[in-house]
């Protein structure tokens, strides 16, 4: 069988003669607007089958891994929220979980609280985004404005408490960088509860649509074997059965307490299709919104105090290494930290939930027709920077 990168016609000859056997090869990108960044998708195809695919990466590669071997502790924490423009919160807060654990310290409980709300609310901006930009990939454009309508209202309150838009930078080694305003958390429960009165809208406009519907059900399966197989991690994960949830399998903020385990749902479904892993993401954003109502009632009850430690004027980690890992929006992420003593970590390896999961794509979408790559590409909830790091 022959590849050319020139389609001449379904009907046309090859150069030996025989009919129908001229694969052509298409790329898909490298693009900004379509791919939430710059992927490209190499593929091959016969007809309107696709026969192979590979994604080709590191179109946005910024060697983050490698600047911080040359920043020090604090500094670290404004290139690790950047990769992940939609997570930025979970983003720097593994880092700082990672450079605490290695330090063996201790961050005061209110700073905990305040962490995990905070750590939801980024994953509903997250989801929110998704949840609007997936329907509009398949022609839908309302929803979009839906979901922009939630993100502003939480946007909204998370630049008035960490100054930041989209990269808080409101971590620090040991806490946080301050305390939340006057008044605050009043203002964010009205804005989850207007986030939550907008939910019934993805339920009706989307889920109820018959041809998003078609469009999704059935089509992209993957299977369990398949995410055992690729590391894949998240709602993408989960939507195939994969029942892990790291803020109920291995806890850390204060997902482990009573509190918050009586809130705390892991979503699932077994079909792992299109259509399963959105109605993940719509579940798991109210979810994650119950459990910022219960940090909130926690956050009340609390007496004010710190929330953060006092530091040294340079911070050195002692000579080590240490794993953390976070539920982050997307998947699992994780952070392998090897210190020798200095104030600059002499190693911090990424594990990316999205390096992961876009890899499926090479199981995913040999099979399928071109007309479903679109549907199947955009329910993979990938962030191209968090592929290239």
């Amino acid at each position: 069988m022959r590849e050319t990168t020139v389609g001449i016609g379904a009907g046309a000859e090859n150069f030996s003669g025989e009919p129908g056997t001229t694969d052509m090869v298409l790329n898909i990108g490298p693009q900004h607007p379509s791919t939430h960044g710059v992927l490209r998708l190499k593929l091959v195809l016969d007809g309107e089958r696709i026969v192979s695919a590979e994604p080709v990466i590191g179109y946005m590669h910024r060697g983050a891994e490698k600047l911080f071997e040359a920043r020090d502790y604090r500094q670290i924490i404004m290139l690790a929220n950047r990769h992940d423009w939609l997570s930025a919160f979970a983003n720097e807060l593994g880092v700082v979980l990672a450079v605490e654990r290695m330090l063996g310290m201790e961050v005061p409980e209110r700073a905990v609280w305040i962490r995990t709300m905070l750590a939801e609310l980024n994953r509903v901006l997250n989801h929110l985004m998704f949840l609007g930009s997936y329907p509009l990939e398949l022609g839908g454009i309302t929803p979009v404005f839906h979901a922009f309508h939630g993100r502003e209202e939480l946007q909204h309150v998370l630049e008035e408490a960490s100054g930041g838009r989209m990269h808080y930078m409101f971590n620090r080694v040991g806490g946080l960088k301050e305390d939340l305003p006057a008044g605050w958390l009043g203002r964010v429960r009205a804005a989850v509860a207007t986030v939550r009165s907008q939910l019934p809208v993805f339920e009706d406009l989307v889920l109820g649509n018959e041809i998003f519907r078609a469009r999704t059900a059935g089509v992209g399966v993957l299977s369990k074997e398949h995410v055992h197989a690729y590391g894949v991690s998240g709602p993408i994960a989960r939507a195939s059965g994969v029942d892990l949830d790291l803020r109920r399998d291995e806890p850390y903020l204060a997902y482990g307490s009573e509190e918050l385990r009586r809130v705390l749902t892991v979503v699932t479904r077994e079909e792992g299709d299109c259509l399963a892993r959105f109605e993940c993401l719509l579940e798991q954003t109210a979810n994650s919104l119950d459990l910022a109502d219960a940090c909130l009632d926690k956050l009340a009850t609390l007496a004010p105090g710190p929330v953060n430690l006092r530091l040294p004027k340079v911070l050195k980690a002692p000579e080590g290494t240490t794993y953390a890992w976070t539920e982050n929006p997307l998947g699992i992420n994780g952070y392998y930290l090897v210190s020798r003593g200095d104030k600059t970590p002499w190693r911090l390896k990424l594990r990316s939930a999205s390096f992961n999961n876009i890899q499926a794509l090479i199981e995913l979408l040999p099979g399928t027709l071109v007309a479903d790559m679109v549907a199947i590409l955009g329910s993979m909830f990938f962030v191209v920077g968090d592929i290239d790091k």
